[in-house]
Formats: structure tokens, sequence, C-alpha cells
């Protein structure tokens, strides 16, 4: 039975980094601790807010206690909101606790006077413990608190700046559900975890300094999902740094949500590629498209890179699977690779990008190598020469192998990778240009360069619209001749309807006065087809069997008719359903009387 000695008044901030993000910590650590203490009031801003607004919203409710949930995004606002609320709130305890401040504690109280203490590792049995110091309350043996009796925290006391032993890892099963109401979550991506830790030791990930791996009880995890799919919410994001390290737990999730689809949500997965096998391939292959996704770090295919960062991976099995998985056409696979690693060289760079690019991803995240306070890499960095900036989110600027010129190159690459491929605006136009340059990397460089050669007003934003007539142009340079520019016409054409239906025609598009009849009639035949009675369509005539390319890549000379049909999209990059109507060398479809 405990005993509740004084009213403490807490608070647990979020700072996130989008609306649609929540912060699945700070609820976890009211729900571990409402016993204690029932007044834990949990508030969720996001970077996008001012720090004077955050500030005196969190004044208002005049708090006893404030914990801080701190990451690399967002570690600048919640030091620069705590310094303020320290001037207003003197008697206020304000604690941090989160990655980004459990590996340097020690020097984040010294340098920062208004934090009174710094939880380190998990969370959760920390600040109940710290709620039945704060409290007052005793324990089972009827024994008081004191903060040097709680392991896991670093704090002030007086002059003096204190830490104690690390505190135990917790049985994951312990840690409540934290989606009971899920109303609190519409509209919102809902954060799963079915384990902690990682079985991997990679040199520039705090996930592996664990070094184990706990997993909730599979018998929780199929009640928890259960919610989750009949409330049908859009996504759940498991945070498992590597989901499927457990096979046996891997298959019972997957099998359940293969089973109990509600034809809506979509379930998120961090992954290590080679150890897919073959009957999860074969299950995956029966999913709903759009049912899951997996995100795989490949990081790098330089083999001396990957044993020095302890990273284990068998490429040739990671390239294999994530073929298999393409071929189902039902799951979007996120690839990552990481740029500043310990002995790779722009080129070597370059050959990664090349590698990973031809595996075919629906997206493809060239990141870059950041320092993180508690990782080996942090230890290491010095020797390899890196150099990175002081600030979040502490990234490379440049080692013994990579200079800042070359960082910067990367930099524009990324920035048209972004656009041109991870978008999914123009997958048909950007596979049919890559045949004018010897290799991937070459056409998103050159293309980089060709927006630097622009005269465009620094800050301001490009339209949708400019980036189509801006890539039309680019390409234009390349074709040989006039057939190879028209075919690229319609591919890009073929794109921006793929997506939407544009009210204005881009300037290169073939005007269509002259098959307006033809168009009439189709338009009147499909208004009669069930099939897409009150839908939003669009009809464009082809010279060239787009259809055709986009499909198995072959490209014929024919002349066609495509409706692109807005009600019915692919789930997993939202593109429109598209069917041929006409061409000219089959009988009419929907002209025929």
């Amino acid at each position: 039975m405990l005993t509740v000695f004084k009213f403490m008044k807490t608070l647990l901030v979020a700072i996130n980094a989008k609306y649609i993000h929540s912060n699945p910590a700070i609820y976890s650590l009211k729900a571990y601790s409402k016993d204690i203490t029932p007044d834990i009031v949990l508030c969720e801003y996001t970077i996008n807010n001012l720090i004077d607004e955050i500030v005196d919203d969190i004044y208002s409710k005049k708090p006893d206690f404030i914990g801080f949930s701190t990451y690399i995004w967002n570690v600048t606002y919640v030091l620069k909101a705590a310094r303020e609320l320290k001037k207003l709130l003197p008697q206020c305890q304000i604690w941090l606790g989160g990655p980004e401040v459990s590996y340097d504690a020690y020097d984040r109280l010294k340098e920062n006077t208004f934090i009174d203490g710094i939880m380190r590792g998990e969370g959760e049995e920390i600040f109940r413990n710290l709620m039945m110091y704060y409290c007052g309350i005793t324990d089972k043996n009827e024994a008081y608190f004191n903060l040097s009796d709680i392991n896991g925290i670093t704090y002030r006391d007086g002059n003096d700046i204190k830490e104690t032993s690390a505190a135990e890892l917790m049985n994951m099963s312990d840690i409540p559900f934290i989606y009971e109401d899920i109303k609190d979550f519409e509209n919102r991506i809902i954060y799963y975890e079915s384990s902690r830790g990682c079985p991997f030791s990679c040199s520039y990930c705090l996930s592996s300094v664990d070094k184990s791996v706990r997993f909730r009880s599979l018998e929780k995890v199929i009640c928890e999902l259960k919610v989750f799919i009949e409330n049908k919410v859009p996504q759940v994001k498991f945070v498992d740094r590597t989901f499927n390290c457990r096979k046996s737990h891997a298959m019972e999730i997957l099998k359940f949500i293969g089973e109990n689809d509600n034809g809506i949500t979509n379930f998120h997965f961090e992954v290590a590629a080679d150890l897919i096998d073959d009957e999860q391939i074969e299950l995956i292959k029966t999913f709903r498209p759009g049912l899951i996704q997996f995100e795989i770090g490949v990081q790098s295919v330089n083999l001396r890179t990957i044993d020095e960062i302890n990273r284990k991976m068998n490429l040739e099995a990671v390239k294999d699977v994530v073929r298999r998985i393409n071929e189902g056409k039902n799951v979007l696979q996120h690839l990552d690779i990481i740029a500043g690693l310990p002995y790779e060289t722009l080129e070597d760079f370059k050959r990664s990008f090349n590698e990973v690019y031809d595996m075919n991803p629906a997206e493809l995240q060239l990141g870059f190598l950041k320092i993180l306070s508690g990782s080996m890499m942090k230890e290491k960095s010095e020797g390899y020469g890196i150099v990175y900036r002081d600030y979040p989110p502490y990234e490379v600027l440049y080692t013994k192998w990579i200079n800042h010129d070359e960082i910067c190159e990367l930099k524009a690459v990324e920035e048209m990778v972004e656009v041109y491929y991870n978008s999914m605006q123009y997958p048909n136009s950007i596979r049919y240009a890559k045949q004018f340059f010897d290799t991937a990397y070459d056409m998103y460089f050159e293309l980089a360069k060709y927006y630097d050669s622009l005269e465009h007003i620094k800050g301001s934003k490009y339209s949708r619209a400019d980036r189509y007539n801006i890539f039309y142009e680019f390409i234009k340079k390349y074709c040989e001749d006039e057939k190879q520019l028209e075919v690229f016409e319609e591919i890009l054409v073929f794109d921006i309807y793929l997506r939407e239906n544009v009210r204005k025609r881009p300037a290169f598009a073939k005007d269509l006065k002259q098959s307006k009849d033809e168009l009439y009639s189709i338009y009147r035949c499909l208004e009669k087809d069930k099939k897409y009675k009150e839908q939003m369509l669009h009809v464009e005539k082809f010279c060239y069997d787009i259809y055709g390319f986009a499909n198995d890549g072959k490209l014929t000379e024919r002349d066609n008719y495509i409706v692109f049909n807005y009600g019915n999209r692919n789930p997993i990059d939202n593109s429109a359903y598209v069917e041929e109507v006409w061409h000219q060398k089959e009988s009419l479809k929907y002209l025929e009387d």
C-alpha cells in the first residue's frame, strides 16, 4: 500500500517534429505512474510552435514538476523552453529524459544550470521512483526514497552534480498499453513497440548500446494490435529497431495482421532484409497491397566500411530479398544509405548509391552520418578524422575520406532524389531518362547542377508544375532526335496525370483539339460503365504505348487512349488506376456499337 504525503502537479512535455507524430514515451511514463499521482498532464507541441507559445502555455498550468522528452530533433527547443521556464517557475523541478541526454547527462547539467536532473535510459521505472520521491511516498517497506536511492539519474545536489548507477532494463511485458483511448490519437501516426534493443552493434547507432533485445509477450502484442485493427487506424509504425531479429516473434505478428486485415490499416516495420527467408516471403506475397511496408538499412556496399562499423549484413541476400518482395508489387520498401562513414570515399559512396538504386526501392533515403553521444562512432571519430557540427543533429562535415565539397555535392543529389524519386511523382519519366546517363548517380548530379544554373530566388519554392517543366527542359538537352523527345514528353504527361487531374496542361503536352470528338465519345461511354460511375476521370491520347512501358518496360509506337481513374488509387504510391480503353490495332473497346 502506497501512502501519499503531498500534492504534485506534473507535466510531461513532448515537442514533436510534426503534428501527425505522437510521443509514446510521455504516454508510457504517465500510464506506468498513474497510481502514484493521477495529476500528470501531457503537453504535446511541435517544432513549428514558437518557443514563447510553448513557454506561456506551460507556465499557465503552474506545474511543480516538468519532464521533457528529449531527442536529437527537439533538444534545441527543449533547452530554450526550459531556460525560460526556470526564470518564471524557479521552484519547479525541471527534468529531461530521452536518448539525446542519456549519454552525456553530467555535461548537460554542468552546461545548463536551469536543469535539475536527467533520467538516463528507459524512463518508466525511473520516473515512477521520482514521483514517489517528490510526492513523499513510501515504498512497500515503508522506507522513504532519497534521490541517491534511484538508479538511472543524474541530478543537482546544491552545487554538486551526482550520478547514480544505471537502472536495470525492464521487462517489456510490464509496460502498460498506452492506447486504451484510441480517440486521443485520431489523425496521428500510432507508434508501437513490441521489442526494445538491437542484436547488432552498428557503431553509429544508440540502439546497440544495451547489447540485448527484450520482447513483449506475443499474447499482449496480439491483443493490442486488435485495438488498432478494430479502430481502423491509418498507420501503425513499429519502433522495434530490428523487427524480424526473432523469426518466431515476427511471423506470429505478420500472420495475425494478414489474417485480420481490415483493408485500411498499414503496418510499418524496420527489418534486416537478409534475415527474411522463403517462408516469410511467401506469407508476405499473400498480403493486400499496402498492408505492410519495410524500412531496410543497407548503409553501404563497401565491405571495408561495413566491417569497420560492426554491421552484419549479407548484401547479396539483401538484394535477392528486396527483388523477390518487389515482384509481389504489394509492399513499399524504403532503403537507407549513409554518407560519411569510415573508409568510404565519394567514389565508394557513388557505388553504394548506384547498387542500392538498382534494387528499385520505392524510396531511397540518402542520409548523412550523425555523431551521437554514447555511440562507438563518437569515441572513434577523432581517429577517423571525422569533423561534425557542434549542434544537433551533429551531422558530419568531412572525414579522412570525403571532404566538405563532396558532402555538399551529396546534399544536392539528396535533394534531387527527394524531389524526383522519393516523391513517386515521376516513376516512368525518371526510368526513361536514366538511359541518357552512365549511372543513376550521374543523372541526379547533373540534374542538381542544372537546378543550380537556373535563376531562382533563394528560399522561394518551386511549384509542382515548375518541377515538371524543369525536368523536361533538362532531359531535352540529352535527347538525340525528335522521336526520343516526343516519347519523353508523353511519358512525362503520363506521370503528371498518374498523380493528379491537373487543370492546366503543361506547355510541352500535345494539343488534343484534333481528338476532341473521339475523347467526347469515350467519356460518354465511360459514364455508362458501372466501374467508372461517379468517379473522377481523365482520358489522354498517346502516340506511343506508354501504358505498356509503365507495366513491363516495353515501348512501341501506336495511337491509344488511356483512362486515369482518381477514385481508385494504388495504395503503395497513391497513383491513379489506369487502363487502356482504345488503340488502333484492335476493335474499339468503347466506341463500337
